[in-house]
């Protein structure tokens, strides 16, 4: 199991330093989750996400289950022992992929919407006409799977065959894998869904987080994170964390869509988060962009898992610090965040390192002109190069909020 200690509140916002402590050690919240889909951050390593400061990774149950398969890995000693990682570990419980392989990917939405692919400007606000024609209704199913009060039946994307999950095989699955966190079986909704079929997934969502609880074998020693869900609207997240928080789970994830702007995002914690066991850990589950993490720690999580650091790597963005000490015109704003694009040619003749203020073995070693280079020549070496600055450099992030709370800042 694990064990929560809070060392201090803010007294600006909900911000609170704590310690989060697994089989596998100890974990200083709040905190990154950087995210290992297939037991593995993209192009490192397990000793190389170490030297990034990484404390704790997520793996995903869906993929994970689809290949190798739990046996597989049970087998070979559980996850830790698997990919050699010997910090702690969370597990999602395949909920995602409901949304991300069912009306996320018809859509083309995610979990907030304006962030998405599609025709935005008709997307300023939830309730206009275009989400109205759009809207997903109660009994509406995706296209490629099928969802039922006992759990999900997908299509698999590597070979078409039929895959049922549901919350029993959830945590079956989750046992084997063995991570230190595992969260409950949940529809993540879309932002496109309407209230009457939130209203429907919401109590389904609820019966499959008491049959995952009844289902967990506590001889695991895993500890089990229920999902609020309740998409915008303010009631039925009340009563999602409500009935949550009433089967006493260790802690707590944040899900499903998040509106369609951050202060929807805020408004959303807002109703959920008072409705919680404060003493009690909570993460954002795939919310995590630059811009939102002091926020999302101000309106008080913990934890929260992305893809950002690691996507972005692989694109060749790396994220940098503030730019007034460089020549502005190596900067790009990407996403209201600082980053340079080291696809663009004008980084070959750059022999400075990505970042000078930053620490990581990367920059400690390499210059922007070979890892331009490197992207530009579609070498892993390059996205890997960069996978470790922007790691290090989203722990360094959220380690300076962890300073500002100690010192009352925020």
């Amino acid at each position: 199991m694990i064990e929560f200690r809070i060392l201090k509140k803010s007294k600006k916002s909900r911000a609170r330093l704590g310690i989060l402590k697994t089989a596998h050690g100890e974990v200083e919240t709040p905190s990154l989750v950087p995210v290992a889909t297939q037991a593995v951050v993209k192009t490192l390593t397990s000793e190389e996400v170490m030297a990034t400061n990484s404390q704790i990774l997520i793996c995903n149950t869906f993929h994970l289950h689809l290949k190798p398969g739990e046996d597989f890995i049970k087998k070979a000693g559980g996850l830790h022992r698997f990919m050699n990682w010997s910090k702690s570990l969370m597990t999602d419980s395949g909920g995602f992929q409901v949304f991300s392989l069912g009306f996320g990917h018809d859509l083309g939405v995610g979990k907030i919407l304006k962030y998405f692919p599609g025709d935005q400007k008709n997307y300023s606000s939830i309730h206009d006409r275009e989400y109205l024609s759009r809207a997903i209704r109660k009994n509406h199913q995706p296209k490629s799977l099928k969802i039922t009060d006992e759990g999900v039946l997908f299509r698999s994307p590597l070979n078409g065959d039929k895959l049922f999950i549901g919350p029993k095989e959830s945590m079956r699955i989750q046992e084997k894998l063995g991570a230190d966190i595992i969260f409950t079986f949940d529809e993540c909704t879309a932002p496109l869904a309407n209230r009457a079929y939130i209203e429907k997934s919401l109590k389904r969502t609820h019966q499959w987080a008491k049959m995952c609880r009844q289902a967990l074998r506590f001889s695991s020693g895993q500890a089990l994170f229920g999902i609020v869900q309740g998409s915008h609207f303010k009631d039925l997240r009340e009563q999602s964390a409500i009935y949550i928080n009433s089967l006493n789970f260790p802690g707590f994830g944040i899900g499903g869509d998040l509106g369609s702007t951050k202060q929807d995002m805020k408004k959303i914690l807002d109703w959920t988060l008072p409705c919680l066991d404060e003493n009690k850990p909570r993460h954002l589950l795939g919310i995590g962009r630059l811009e939102d993490i002091e926020n999302i720690i101000k309106w008080g999580m913990d934890t929260f898992d992305c893809t950002v650091p690691t996507h972005y790597a692989r694109r060749g963005f790396a994220f940098i610090s503030d730019p007034n000490y460089r020549n502005s015109i190596s900067i790009d704003y990407y996403r209201n965040s600082i980053s340079i694009d080291l696809s663009k040619s004008k980084f070959l003749k750059d022999n400075g390192p990505l970042d000078k203020k930053c620490q990581c073995p990367t920059c400690q070693k390499y210059q922007r002109s070979y890892i331009a280079h490197l992207i530009r020549a579609k070498e892993i070496t390059g996205m890997k190069l960069l996978t470790i600055h922007n790691l290090y450099f989203f722990n360094s992030f959220v380690e300076k909020i962890r300073q500002k709370i100690k010192k009352g800042l925020i």
